[in-house]
């Protein structure tokens, strides 16, 4: 981009990275709303290029957890979530529909957990971020959408680690399954309590964990566990299935961590303002969703190079972003805002001086 273009999105890191995630383009204190949406909506920068470049970070950090002996095993965790919306958006299509009883943005995501490391999935084509919008009934299900992400998984890392693939009810079809184990990964995902055996049985007659089941247009056993989750004060049942022989009480902790992905949602949204897309195009839609997750990733990266040994405060990695990667553009904002409250400091009796010192 050029160096006014460069500016402009120095600008949103900023915008995005206040961390309070209520970030939108009037909120920003360095460059207008409307060279914002200039900038996101119109101009000819590389979005694939900044993919390409994050990406590439992002499989070299992976990698280079990788040790000798057995290989380690890389949780990829398939999940929709909404991104919800109100009124109406005819420039975008159908990309903002309803969905489970929620109008806006329905996104499948692809998420990646090494021991403690937890990296927003990526793509093997250098031309999308490993995610998929769901576009409502007569378009690619949910199910396909997630098998997309799966064979765009970089070779690099299904060659080096063990995969285990994690997802709830709607990534248990029969076609992604097979997929998952066509590739040599293994299947944890939900399934319905409806779903038949082979010999006529529903799911939910199965009384003993662990047990080996043959699923109704498999061809090859899975092995069958569930687990009990808090829902209105009541205890709900949910059955999660294993390609991989395991003991129930280790399929039901391993179904479990699937949930790992809704606090990166939470973050996402509500730290860094994934749900605050305004824009009238779909490419500025796709460039806002792309920079908030970039922001998530510069903040994560932060949080490992101050070597915090302390839980994630992402409020405060998020600020000490800006100070380490844009203190110039944080220094702006802070004159910005003097420059506003400046008369009423001053009615007040406060005087200020801003002078540059050469050291």
């Amino acid at each position: 981009p050029t160096s006014y273009q460069q500016e402009t999105l120095e600008s949103i890191f900023g915008l995005i990275l206040c961390g309070q995630g209520n970030s939108v383009p009037d909120h920003c204190q360095t460059k207008s709303a409307s060279a914002i949406s200039r900038f996101l909506n119109n101009y000819q920068w590389s979005t694939r290029s900044l993919i390409r470049t994050v990406r590439s970070l992002i499989v070299k950090f992976i990698l280079d957890q990788r040790k000798r002996g057995r290989k380690p095993t890389l949780q990829v965790i398939l999940d929709l979530t909404t991104l919800e919306k109100v009124g109406k958006f005819t420039h975008l299509g159908n990309l903002v529909r309803v969905y489970n009883h929620k109008k806006g943005l329905h996104i499948i995501v692809m998420y990646l957990v090494l021991g403690n490391w937890r990296i927003p999935g990526l793509s093997a084509t250098l031309r999308e971020w490993s995610f998929r919008i769901y576009r409502g009934k007569g378009t690619p299900s949910p199910s396909q959408l997630a098998q997309k992400l799966l064979n765009n998984l970089p070779k690099k890392l299904t060659q080096n680690f063990k995969i285990y693939v994690l997802g709830y009810t709607a990534f248990g079809t029969i076609k992604l399954i097979n997929n998952i184990r066509k590739h040599s990964g293994h299947a944890i995902v939900g399934i319905s309590k409806n779903r038949t055996l082979t010999d006529g049985r529903k799911v939910s007659e199965i009384k003993n964990r662990g047990q080996q089941v043959y699923l109704k247009g498999l061809d090859f056993p899975v092995f069958l566990s569930w687990v009990w989750l808090k829902r209105d004060c009541k205890k709900i049942q949910r059955f999660v299935i294993s390609t991989k022989p395991m003991k129930g009480t280790t399929i039901a902790r391993w179904g479990k961590r699937r949930w790992q992905i809704e606090g990166f949602f939470k973050t996402a949204k509500y730290r860094f303002s994934l749900h605050r897309f305004g824009q009238k195009t779909r490419l500025g839609v796709y460039r806002w969703l792309i920079l908030s997750l970039v922001s998530y990733l510069l903040a994560y990266w932060v949080y490992l190079h101050l070597c915090k040994s302390d839980s994630l405060d992402w409020f405060y990695c998020a600020q000490q972003t800006l100070i380490l990667l844009l203190p110039h553009v944080l220094l702006l904002s802070i004159f910005n805002q003097l420059d506003t409250i400046m008369p009423w400091l001053h009615e007040l009796g406060f005087d200020f001086c801003l002078i540059r010192c050469k050291i």
